[in-house]
């Protein structure tokens, strides 16, 4: 069910401080909304709108088992024309085929496979437990600010003004 982004070989050499998934998902929570594989479409949408989310994992008997997106939705229309949201339940449309991120690996390289892969949400796996949900938006707002900081830096360090 899972496949793992890789991992970029550690830059021990240069002493650089990389980012990982723990230290985004300790600087913006864990928390994951779930839902039971077999709730409908439109109890998913429902949770979703209330929650102002566009994803949240699937699962049976306390289990992740998938993820259901707002691209899943368009997906579910398009594949059932005509047939109603209440009607359709969860398991038999949710994404199944799962890319996931360890603790432990790179934002870059997270960064990298969701762009690759059109990901825009990878859950956080620990033990083989869904422990937190970044969506690429976090990532880039991570990457952002760590880039803004640096300029920063180096600006302060090329006129000497170390304000």
């Amino acid at each position: 069910m899972y496949a793992v982004v890789r991992k970029q070989q550690e830059k021990s050499d240069r002493g650089d401080k990389t980012m990982k998934a723990r230290n985004l998902l300790d600087a913006k929570g864990k928390d994951v909304v779930s839902i039971d594989a077999g709730s409908s479409v439109e109890d998913a949408i429902r949770v979703m709108n209330s929650r102002k989310i566009s994803a949240m994992m699937v699962t049976d008997h306390s289990k992740s088992v998938g993820i259901f997106t707002e691209r899943d939705v368009v997906k579910c229309y398009l594949k059932n024309e005509g047939k109603a949201f209440k009607d359709i339940m969860l398991k038999d449309i949710m994404t199944t085929d799962l890319i996931v991120a360890q603790m432990d690996d790179d934002l870059n390289d997270i960064m990298s496979v969701m762009v690759e892969k059109n990901i825009r949400h990878l859950p956080v796996v620990e033990s083989g437990n869904v422990i937190g949900m970044l969506s690429i938006r976090d990532v880039i707002q991570t990457q952002v600010g760590k880039l803004t900081s640096e300029i920063h830096y180096l600006k302060d360090y090329i006129t000497g003004s170390y304000t």
